[in-house]
């Protein structure tokens, strides 16, 4: 199945490009993520921990946070597309 991925700040720099489409035999988000770290040196465990989401990492998959679904278990279908947010730093200037 096609599945587009997109990627913010960080995790874009570590992929090359703000969206790629790439085509799956998996079924779930963890299934995505963990092909994803595997391929791109830049992620490696940066979006997983412990076999879940990061904590302030955010994925949404068609525009859903998927720790509001199933997490890393929620299935994933064609042409679905996935978000990734790496953890953003920042507070009040003075």
């Amino acid at each position: 199945m096609t599945v587009q991925l997109r990627f913010f700040a960080n995790f874009r720099e570590a992929v090359g490009s703000k969206t790629i489409e790439r085509d799956y035999e998996m079924s779930t988000v963890g299934d995505v993520l963990r092909e994803l770290e595997a391929e791109f040196d830049g992620l490696a465990g940066e979006i997983l921990e412990d076999g879940h989401v990061r904590p302030q990492v955010n994925v949404l998959l068609n525009g859903r946070d998927v720790e509001h679904e199933q997490g890393v278990d929620t299935a994933i279908d064609e042409d679905d597309t996935l978000s990734i947010f790496p953890p953003v730093a920042g507070g009040a200037r003075e």
